[in-house]
């Protein structure tokens, strides 16, 4: 009979990569891990690692115990989610990975609602940008990861994951002037070739999805500044430094402090983001899982229409 225990370092391993990333990440020593793995070979009976280098790589075999092995921890979260569904009150912890603006603008509404909600039930946040986050919910460190997706530029979606919408945040120019919404898209993107740009690094979705949209306009952005945080963007635009292309979640709670334009709409134009909460399959279904999604929801749903509009001036 094959050890669970033992398959779960194996499929630690195939998520992680390194036997000391799966050390560090369960708080063994590599040797205790290499030790267990290697009962587990004698146990399947074949070959399970073959070196790289100084590295490992798991043998066919060993992925094909990895595949069951993920059935069967899906077919457990469905187990712990029926319990938890069968109790009174939400008890636990529930780890949570979101992104900066959606930490910034949704989370701690959210926080509030799950505390008056279900007191009981403990809830760790951790900023942390899609691009890790999705690897990090595959290997358990998180139960729920905030994630985002840019219009015609879809991003790869890992097996074993599910998504559900939570709705859309729409992007718009940004650049150095006094505060001011326009709705007047014409040639406003064109005009700002000739700044200097602010966009998150090279290999983000935003940053393709940033990249294609200038294309598209007519020229290539010189990109001089670059970062994950949207703050950062904001600072530089309101000090004149740069252009940027910012979402509207950056203003929950205030006023647009620099001038914004809305993107030009249409067939490689998108100009909308959609949010997302992701979960292992098997885990959505889970009561706590359920109640944060919901909680995260209810502040983009009920958000003011036409928010914007009312700061609009000269475009």
């Amino acid at each position: 009979m094959l050890d669970l225990h033992r398959l779960r370092l194996l499929r630690e391993l195939k998520h992680r990569g390194t036997l000391a990333a799966v050390a560090e990440a369960l708080s063994y020593s590599p040797s205790s891990i290499s030790q267990q793995l290697s009962v587990l070979e004698r146990e399947a009976g074949v070959p399970l690692l073959e070196p790289v280098g100084r590295r490992v790589r798991l043998t066919p075999q060993a992925e094909i115990l990895v595949a069951h092995t993920e059935a069967v921890l899906e077919r457990l979260e469905r187990a712990e989610a029926d319990l938890a569904a069968s109790l009174a009150g939400l008890t636990g912890t529930l780890r949570v990975a979101a992104f900066q603006t959606a930490a910034l603008a949704l989370v701690p509404d959210a926080l509030g609602l799950l505390a008056e909600a279900h007191p009981r039930l403990r809830v760790e946040v951790t900023q942390c940008e899609p691009e890790s986050a999705l690897p990090a919910l595959l290997a358990r460190d998180f139960d729920v990861a905030v994630t985002e997706e840019y219009q015609d530029e879809p991003t790869p979606r890992p097996d074993g994951i599910e998504y559900a919408d939570l709705g859309e945040d729409e992007m718009r120019l940004a650049l150095p002037g006094p505060p001011a919404v326009s709705e007047d898209p014409s040639g406003a993107l064109a005009a700002a070739a000739g700044l200097p740009w602010v966009m998150e690094p090279a290999g983000t979705a935003s940053r393709r999805w940033a990249t294609r949209l200038c294309r598209n306009a007519g020229f290539e952005p010189d990109v001089r500044y670059e970062s994950t945080d949207l703050l950062l963007h904001l600072r530089l635009v309101e000090r004149g430094h740069a252009a940027a292309l910012l979402p509207d979640l950056v203003w929950t709670g205030g006023a647009p402090a620099v001038r914004l334009v809305r993107l030009p709409r249409g067939r490689g134009a998108g100009h909308v983001r959609r949010l997302f909460t992701a979960t292992r399959r098997g885990s959505g279904a889970h009561p706590a899982v359920r109640a944060w999604c919901e909680a995260l929801a209810r502040p983009l749903r009920e958000r003011p229409q036409g928010t914007l509009k009312e700061f609009a001036g000269g475009g």
